[in-house]
This record gives structure tokens, C-alpha cells and sequence, in this order.
């Protein structure tokens, strides 16, 4: 891959930090109160979604622009689940597309197929975790 851009950020786990190369992102961490923390702080499911749901939201921009699609009243909600699996502890996203009157129907359900198979989040997590579409 022909990297076109490379963010970086540091953290010392999930009761700690999270801070980007450039200083923009600087968070406090900490367990949320379902998993026995105080909640102070945001972590790393919540970061995820927000970087998924933005991803992918961008992505369907790029998709429906190529096929004449308006996709300014779209909004995508990344719901981002931390559980037990076989091995430990594992991850699982349910994609929530709400879509405007205009996007309804087969046109709608194949532009977010479409996009899935185009965002690079989705393209990260395929094979590896559930992602689970649910168009709204």
C-alpha cells in the first residue's frame, strides 16, 4: 500500500492517556462503568466508533458521488460492543445508516453494501470481527 497519510498516537492503557503525534487529540482514558470503572474518561470502543462511523460516512459520500447518489442528509452510527469470545475478549459493530426518503429501498440497501465493501474500516475489520448493517 502507497500510504497517503499515517496518523500516530501513544497510550498507556485504559486507565491512562491517549495522545496523537500532533498533540490534537489529547484524552483521558478509563474503564466505562460496565466494566467496573468510574467512566471519567473516554475509551478505546468509543474511539473506534467515532473513527468508523466518520470513515464510513465519508465513505458513502465517495460512493454515492460516483453514482450521482446525494448523500448530504445520511448519518452513520458505529455501535461498538467489547465482549468475551473464545479467546479472550473480542470486538463486534452494528452499523446504523439512517438514510433520507430519497436513498430508501434497493437503491439505498445496495449503496450501503457498497460502501461497506469500500471503507477502509470495513475493509480492516472484514473476516476479523461481526459487522452487522441495519439501515434506518
Amino acid at each position: 500500500m502507497d500510504a497517503l497519510y499515517t496518523a500516530v498516537a501513544t497510550a498507556n492503557g485504559r486507565e491512562g492517556r491517549a495522545v496523537s503525534s500532533d498533540g490534537r487529540l489529547d484524552l483521558a482514558l478509563a474503564m466505562p462503568p460496565a466494566l467496573g470503572g468510574d467512566g471519567a474518561g473516554t475509551n478505546p470502543e468509543q474511539l473506534f466508533a467515532a473513527g468508523y462511523a466518520a470513515c464510513f460516512a465519508s465513505a458513502m459520500a465517495n460512493v454515492g458521488r460516483r453514482a450521482g447518489l446525494d448523500t448530504k442528509d445520511v448519518s452513520v452510527t458505529a455501535e461498538v460492543s467489547l465482549g468475551k469470545d473464545a479467546t479472550g475478549f473480542g470486538l463486534a459493530v452494528v452499523m446504523r445508516v439512517e438514510l433520507p426518503d430519497t436513498l430508501s429501498g434497493e437503491t439505498g440497501r445496495r449503496l450501503v453494501e457498497e460502501t461497506h465493501r469500500f471503507c477502509p474500516y470495513s475493509k480492516a475489520t472484514q473476516g476479523n470481527i461481526e459487522v452487522e448493517l441495519v439501515i434506518e
